[in-house]
């Protein structure tokens, strides 16, 4: 393979931190490179230092020549005062972009929903974001950098820059290097994998879940006093290789291997014991959402959502941004009131709630992290064991030493840990985590994710990280056109009926936009007996649906209290549960069918 670009004992140091120090490092045509490692350890530094963005204090760091290096930033360079279009699409003419199938899926799925002519400064940040990100790929690179590229995008998006990054950066089409804490893009996306710490940069070869078997590796056979950081990394390679079906179907190490390691890991989270407990806490009634809705203006954001949350559930939440699942987290927390329909809560709910803002830290920027956490109990029971809060803060990966920081001068990984603890601190029996993987690396999400495991009450998560949402929840469910769906097949099955929809939108589009031709048949419409009987057959669905939410949900406070000794009981509890499951699932594709012919 050719080689592209490389540093030669390169060192960056700053005024507290020397980030990188005498780091050799190449990277050869074909190479998809993920860059791991906490934050402030030097990632985004070493991408900057590659790109030649910034000088290196010592080493030197060597282009081919005439290489062509693009790179997405933690900011932009994009003008305020300049259109959209203009930002993306530069002097491009239509026929130029639109004539290229990269350059248009690019455009489509990153600002595709944007109005082309607004001027950058009227954009939110994440809208910026993409747009800068379209701009990036319609260039033609050899080199492609990109520093938190998943940032802002919702699952759709994330799942198509997987599989366009996959494409373009092939063996024979230069090189690809990136940043993220998004463990599904990483495992998706990279073939080589970079962990960046204590000034000094390892390699591993494969992604995530390689990088994890090959890091516990290492540690085990150095001896490294890292006790408890092992233990979390043994506890994830656990996951990989029992958790997730897809993921498990085509390993990228030695299951041999793989297996020894874990064989004396415990499994992941006892459900029913945790279900037992939390149903102790919450007694039967959590939360009710009896057809609740709610609109802004002429705005309808969410409507007819049935929901009850049965103690111990943990749910996961996916939407295209802007569905209205922020919006649903209020309804649940009570801080938004339904514009149609009802929510009760049960007397025994304490709600806890981690949103995407760090408004509540604001008002003790100027406090120290020590006395912040001393407002608090002195001990708290984690895992049958005593913890303090500074114990539990460490156990998020926090470093003791910034426990005398200010709250102010945290980065936004550590306040988003010291956000999350100071949630759990006040002992809520309800959590609700909106986007919790903000700003956080991935040994952070490890941590927040074997913390998470333990935990015995309601949870529910929003999150565009799939990997986080199959790790710490036991179902899923979406927001489409303001309709809350369960979604037995997880984030696939989402994925599948938003394409499925795309498809059919499309279709409708060029139906109305061009007549048909001579030997095309037209469906006719629905005659009025026919409409009457699609709705009736509509309404019995809904109420079918209905039924079988309340059996689900009566069988999962069923599960919660059986004797756990008793597994033939809840091997038949557990058949119940799919068959329901897989009914709901049937009659939810029937009522998309049936309500898309009446319209």
């Amino acid at each position: 393979m050719a080689h592209l670009l490389g540093a030669e004992s390169v060192s960056v140091s700053y005024p507290t931190a020397q980030p990188l120090r005498s780091v050799t490092v190449g990277v050869d045509e074909g190479m998809r490179i993920g860059i791991v490692g906490r934050n402030g350890d030097g990632k985004s530094t070493l991408l900057r230092v590659l790109a030649r963005l910034q000088e290196p204090d010592d080493g030197r760091v060597t282009h081919r020549g005439g290489l062509r290096v693009g790179m997405l930033g933690q900011t932009d360079d994009l003008h305020d005062g300049a259109t959209i279009s203009q930002s993306v699409l530069g002097d491009l003419a239509d026929h130029e972009w639109a004539a290229d199938r990269r350059s248009r899926e690019a455009v489509d799925a990153l600002v595709g929903d944007l109005d082309m002519e607004a001027t950058i400064g009227t954009l939110s940040g994440g809208q910026r974001r993409r747009a800068a990100l379209a701009a990036l790929l319609l260039g033609d690179w050899d080199v492609l950098v990109l520093d938190e590229p998943t940032n802002h995008l919702d699952v759709d998006a994330i799942t198509w820059l997987a599989a366009h990054l996959r494409e373009r950066w092939s063996k024979d089409q230069g090189a690809l290097l990136l940043v993220t804490h998004d463990r599904w893009f990483l495992d998706e996306v990279a073939t080589t994998t970079w962990e960046v710490h204590d000034g000094i940069v390892d390699p591993f070869e494969g992604g995530y879940a390689a990088y994890v078997l090959q890091r516990v590796e290492r540690d085990r056979q150095a001896a490294v006093a890292e006790v408890k950081r092992q233990n979390m990394m043994r506890k994830e390679l656990a996951w990989l290789r029992r958790g997730a079906p897809a993921r498990t179907s085509k390993p990228k190490f030695r299951i041999d291997a793989a297996n020894q390691l874990i064989e004396d890991v415990p499994p992941l989270r006892d459900r029913v014991e945790l279900s037992r407990m939390a149903t102790a806490r919450l007694g039967k009634d959590v939360v009710d959402l009896h057809g609740a809705g709610v609109s802004f203006g002429d705005k309808e954001v969410l409507r007819d959502i049935e929901w009850r949350l049965a103690p111990g559930e943990r749910t996961g939440i996916v939407g295209g941004n802007g569905s209205g699942k922020s919006t649903l987290l209020s309804l649940i927390a009570g801080t938004l009131a339904p514009t149609e329909g009802r929510v009760k809560h049960g007397k025994t709910v304490r709600i806890g709630s981690l949103d995407q803002q760090f408004g509540e830290l604001a008002t003790i920027s100027d406090d120290r992290v020590r006395d912040v956490l001393a407002r608090f109990k002195t001990t708290y029971t984690i895992d049958g064991s005593d913890l303090t809060p500074a114990q539990l803060l460490e156990r998020l990966g926090f470093d003791r030493a910034l426990l005398s920081a200010r709250v102010g001068d945290l980065s936004g990984g550590q306040r988003r840990r010291l956000q999350l603890l100071l949630v759990l601190l006040e002992e809520p029996n309800v959590l609700l985590l909106d986007e919790p993987t903000n700003d956080v690396d991935t040994d952070t999400l490890a941590a927040m994710e074997d913390l998470l495991d333990t935990w015995p009450g309601t949870l529910i998560v929003i999150s565009h990280d799939r990997y986080l949402l199959e790790r710490v929840t036991d179902n899923q469910y979406a927001i489409l056109d303001g309709r809350l769906r369960h979604l037995p097949g997880g984030v696939e099955e989402y994925l599948r009926l938003r394409k499925d929809r795309g498809t059919t939108t499309a279709q409708l589009t060029s139906a109305v936009s061009s007549p048909p031709s001579s030997d095309q048949r037209a469906e006719p419409a629905l005659g009025g007996a026919e409409t009457r009987a699609a709705r009736k057959e509509l309404a019995a669905i809904e109420r079918r649906m209905d039924k079988l939410a309340t059996q689900v949900t009566e069988l999962h406070q069923q599960m919660a209290v059986h004797d756990s000794s008793d597994y033939t009981g809840l091997t038949e509890l557990g058949d119940r549960l799919r068959a329901l499951e897989t009914e709901t699932a049937e009659l939810e594709e029937r009522w998309l069918e049936v309500s898309e012919q009446v319209g």
